[in-house]
Order: C-alpha cells, then sequence, then structure tokens
C-alpha cells in the first residue's frame, strides 16, 4: 500500500443526511464557469428519479451513478454544490472527486509516488540453474519462502484453480507481460478510471493522456504497482522468472487507481460491485483513497464542508463493501506505510493530498483512533501488516492490536545487519517492459541498469522484475493463500460454475492456518535505517510498542500467513 499507496477503525456515522450550518466557514471558491466532479450519496430507499432531480436542483448533473448501493459522480459548476446538495432531503452525503481542468500553460512537475528503496548491493545476478520444478528466480523468493509457498510445499498440495478469480483494484495490471499473461482474464477485466493530466493547482498528476479517450484498456498499467501485486498472486510456474503464491488461480483486472497512484471513491466503488456481480472471489486493495489517509465523522481540525466529505467515503466504501461481501467477495487490504498504531490517537499533516479547489494545502490534523483509513478499517476487510526476510515487522508497517488481521511478507530493505538498503530485502515481482524503458532503467542491449531490476528470459521471450517494499506488497501474499484456500475448500457457483466460498470461513481459515508468532521482547522497538543523501548516510529512527499476545498482537495479528498450513490444516 502506500503512503506512497493506503492506509484504519471505527466512526459512528449516521444515514441522516448532515446540513452545513449557514454560519459554517465557506468552501473556497473555485474559478467562475470551472467543472469538477463530486461523488453523491443517496439517501438509502430514494429511487433514482428523485436523487437525479436533487442533483439538478443543487446545480449539478450525473454523469454516472451505482444503483447497486446508491452512489453518483456528479458533474457541476456550482462553486457552492456541496452546500446545495446537503439542502436535498433525497442526498445524504457529498465528497469531491477530481477537478476538470485543462493544462496550465507552464507545467508543473508532481512527485511521484512509489514504494522503491534503491538498494546499494549493484546489479543482481542468480547463479546456476534454478533445482527441478523451480522458477529460473527463485532464490531471490525469501517471501514464499517464508509463507511456504514453494515446489515442495504449497505448490505441490495446492497450487489453485483456474475457477478461482482474484480481483486486483490497483492502478492496472500489464496483462501482455509474459509472467502474467498465462492467467489473465482480459475479457472480464475492466478499467473504472479516467485519466486526469492535471490538478486544480495545475500540477501533473497523471500526465498526458496516452489514449484519444484518455482511459487505458484494461490490460495496461502506467504506474507498475498493479502488475506487481498481481504477479506476487499469481504469476504461473512456466519456466520463466518467478512463480506467485497461486501459481494457477485466474487475475482480473480491476482498476480503480490512477497513473499517478491516487484512488478516488467512485472507482473503488464500482470496481468493488463489479466485482460481487461478476464472480470474484477475492479482491486485494493495496492503497488508501484519497485525499484523506484518515477520514473522521467530526474532527474539529476540520472544515464542516471536509468533515462531510470524509462521512461521505466513509459511507460509500461501506456500503460497496457490504454489496461485495454478501455476494461471496474476501476482502483483503494493506495496512498502510505510516509506522503508526491504528489503534492510537495520531497525527495527520499529508492530508489531503490533492486539491480540490486551487490552493487547498495539507495541513496538520490530530486523528482520534475512531478516525477511518479505507478501505482497510471498513467492517469485512482483513488488514494485513508486512514482514521482513528475518520475520520481522517490516520498520514502516502500520500496526494495531484489533486491527492488524494477520501478516505476511511485505519486504524490509534494511532488515539486515548494516541496517541500509538492499534490494534483496524487497519483494520480487513482475515489471512492465514499457516502463523500464521509458524510466531509463534498461541498457541499449536490454539489461538492467539499476539494482532494483533484473531480467529472466526464456528462449526468445524475455521478462523484467523489480523489487518492492510496502503493506502493498504485504497484501498479494495475503490475497494469494485466501485463493488457495477458495480453490481447495470452495464449491461450485450456481450461477457461474465457478467456485466460491462464504468470505468469513476464508477469513478464519487465513487466521486459524497463521503461523502465530509474539511481541518482540522488549515490547518496544526501536527502528533504525540509514538512507544516503547527497553521499552521505543518514540515520533514522522510529520507536513502535506491539501490545497483545502470541496468538493475537498488534504487529502480526494473528500471526505470518502460510499457505502450506492453510490447504492441509
Amino acid at each position: 500500500m502506500r503512503r506512497a499507496l493506503i492506509s484504519a477503525a471505527c466512526a459512528v456515522v449516521t444515514t441522516a443526511a448532515l446540513a452545513i450550518p449557514a454560519s459554517a466557514a465557506p468552501v473556497e471558491p473555485r474559478a467562475k464557469g470551472e467543472a469538477s466532479e463530486y461523488v453523491v450519496l443517496y439517501k438509502e430507499g430514494v429511487s433514482p428519479a428523485r436523487a437525479h432531480d436533487a442533483v439538478k436542483a443543487a446545480g449539478g448533473s450525473v454523469v454516472s451513478e451505482n444503483t447497486d448501493v446508491g452512489v453518483a459522480t456528479v458533474r457541476s459548476k456550482n462553486p457552492e454544490f456541496v452546500r446545495a446538495a446537503m439542502g436535498q432531503g433525497a442526498l445524504d452525503g457529498a465528497a469531491h472527486n477530481r477537478v476538470i481542468g485543462e493544462a496550465p500553460k507552464e507545467k508543473k512537475a508532481a512527485a511521484k509516488k512509489v514504494e522503491k528503496t534503491v538498494g546499494a548491493q549493484g546489479r543482481l545476478a542468480v547463479k546456476g540453474k534454478p533445482s527441478k520444478d523451480t522458477e529460473p528466480l527463485a532464490d531471490l523468493q525469501w517471501d514464499m519462502k517464508q509463507i511456504h509457498a514453494t515446489a515442495d510445499g504449497s505448490y505441490r498440495a495446492e497450487p489453485g484453480d483456474k475457477k478461482v478469480l482474484v480481483g486486483i483494484l490497483d492502478t492496472g495490471v500489464d496483462g501482455d507481460h509474459p509472467d502474467i499473461k498465462p492467467n489473465f482474464d482480459r475479457k472480464l477485466s475492466r478499467n473504472f478510471t479516467h485519466d486526469v493530466p492535471y490538478d486544480a493547482d495545475g500540477n501533473v498528476l497523471d500526465g498526458p493522456c496516452e489514449f484519444k479517450s484518455c482511459v487505458d484498456p484494461a490490460d495496461w498499467d502506467d504506474n507498475d504497482h498493479g502488475t506487481h501485486v498481481a504477479s506476487e498472486i499469481a504469476s504461473p510456474r512456466n519456466g520463466l522468472g518467478m512463480a506467485g503464491v497461486a501459481p494457477k488461480v485466474t487475475l482480473v483486472n480491476l482498476r480503480v487507481g490512477q497513473d499517478s497512484g491516487q484512488f478516488y471513491l467512485q472507482p473503488t466503488v464500482d470496481g468493488l460491485t463489479y466485482a460481487a456481480k461478476h464472480g470474484i472471489d477475492v479482491v486485494n486493495m493495496s492503497y488508501y483513497i484519497d485525499p484523506w489517509l484518515w477520514n473522521c465523522a467530526n474532527n474539529p481540525a476540520d472544515k464542516p464542508e471536509d468533515q462531510l466529505e470524509q462521512r461521505t467515503i466513509i459511507q460509500a466504501t461501506q456500503r460497496a463493501l457490504d454489496f461485495a461481501h454478501r455476494h461471496g467477495v474476501t476482502l483483503i487490504s494493506a495496512a498502510g506505510n505510516d509506522f503508526v498504531d491504528y489503534t492510537k490517537t495520531n497525527i495527520d499533516d499529508t492530508s489531503p493530498d490533492f486539491p480540490s479547489y486551487p490552493g487547498e494545502k495539507p495541513y496538520e490534523r490530530t486523528i482520534p483512533a475512531s478516525c477511518q483509513s479505507m478501505p482497510s478499517e471498513g467492517k469485512h476487510v482483513v488488514a494485513i501488516s508486512a514482514t521482513g526476510p528475518s520475520t520481522r515487522k517490516s520498520y514502516y508497517s502500520s500496526f494495531g492490536n484489533g486491527y492488524v488481521a494477520v501478516a505476511a511478507p511485505g519486504g524490509d530493505k534494511v532488515d539486515n545487519a548494516a541496517q541500509r538498503p538492499d534490494d534483496r530485502g524487497g519483494i520480487w515481482a513482475a515489471y512492465p517492459e514499457r516502463l523500464a524503458k521509458e524510466r531509463g532503467e534498461l541498457n541499449a542491449d536490454g539489461t538492467p541498469k539499476v539494482s532494483y531490476v533484473i531480467r529472466s528470459c526464456k528462449g526468445k521471450t524475455c521478462a523484467y522484475y523489480q523489487s518492492l517494499q510496502g503493506t502493498s506488497m504485504a497484501s498479494p501474499h495475503a490475497v494469494g493463500v485466501a485463493a488457495l484456500i477458495i480453490s481447495k475448500y470452495g464449491h461450485r457457483d450456481r450461477q457461474g460454475g465457478g467456485l466460491t466460498l462464504d468470505p468469513d470461513f476464508v477469513e478464519w481459515k487465513l487466521r486459524g492456518s497463521a503461523t502465530p508468532k509474539a511481541c518482540p521482547s522488549p515490547s518496544t522497538v526501536e527502528y533504525v535505517w540509514y538512507t544516503q543523501t547527497d553521499g552521505k548516510w543518514v540515520k533514522h529512527t522510529s520507536t513502535q510498542t506491539c501490545e497483545g499476545s502470541k496468538e493475537q498482537n498488534g504487529f502480526f495479528g494473528n500471526g505470518i500467513v502460510d499457505a502450506l498450513h492453510a490447504v492441509q490444516r
């Protein structure tokens, strides 16, 4: 996931519309005539026709709607649209979706969100030939060894079933990558996003559209995050590169993230309801819904309009999560890369992380434990923390007793004696060749020239892989194990002819088959690591406390997932 892509626990939100009082601070005005998009939540039980009339009365027009959960994308030039919408009895909430703007005269660069820590070990090479039945790069996969997803482990006992459908809610999937294509279902895959070239301040967001419609194909990934996630789950055993946790299940791209790595509300809602209606068995959600890292129902640090927006995000997302869960979708999410305990009071200085109007900036606010990061803190969602090669909780991974369900390998590039970045401590998975070329990471002959990229070839077919770290990488390992559980214990889906299994049973089995791991002793840990700046090593520290028992605690939940145990016990 991020702080780069994600994030936690409990606000009680009423379903009644919450009017903004006349005394409330006004919304900063937009330029006259500038259109913006909003996500509008219909009051439960209200007919679409009545909701449409309410949107129109507030000065908006419905662009698209999701009648399964009563959520619509609305476009409006009314700078007071949110206030006007909340004056309509048929509507329950409104949140900024994105600004519709034109390219500025002078382009401004935007910082790219990545989960990449450059190693200091030089280029990697895999020596010798792999042993029988193992993939060429298997020696790099300490993560698969940690959870027994190996040739003599779960691959032998249960490699997965192609009738199990795994939804990748992410930035897209490179469906032509040689180590994804064999398991990729292009027909079922969908893209629920539109590229947004620039934000309200004229900063580059997704950049120029690659396709005329500004809608990328359903087998496309301009970020790399979604491709990596998909590969971890289900790269096949085909004698090329490496294999995923469940190498025979089917991958479905349900793109809900932007090229920039941001994730908006409406695509998430649409992706979840599509998964529910099309027989998807388990989904991976390695992100949080922008622009708020945590959504607070009534935080006095936020303006009333922002409180309303956050309540809308919580309610709309939860409706979609409930719908998916009722339709048999197991919901798994990354716990976050924020170094903090989500069950405690925290400080957030990163939100809102994109401007809903020109000049809007992030600000510091105190976050009570009642605030929620979505989707990871939604009901029915299984939150996953990250471990490193030594099985310690990764230094960056968010945590919390009662928040984290289980842990899984997510990478920890400083989990070594030197406490300095080493790409061997990351998670290796598929990387789109197109992006490696565009980013200048390959030599003229196609060999990688950076430490975090490696190539594998089989005959004339070559594929690239990269090392990343994050709870974004931990969650797919748990999803892979969940897919194996459904493959092993699932029953025939009455409608689609695939397999299905009660999500509550999948979660119970995932937790029950995990390897318990106690809190470290002492339970308060000072993580130390170094990064290089201008040729000098800079020391960093983070003090984190684990609470709970060996059977359930804030660092590891019920333990580290185990692919072999999950299909044997």
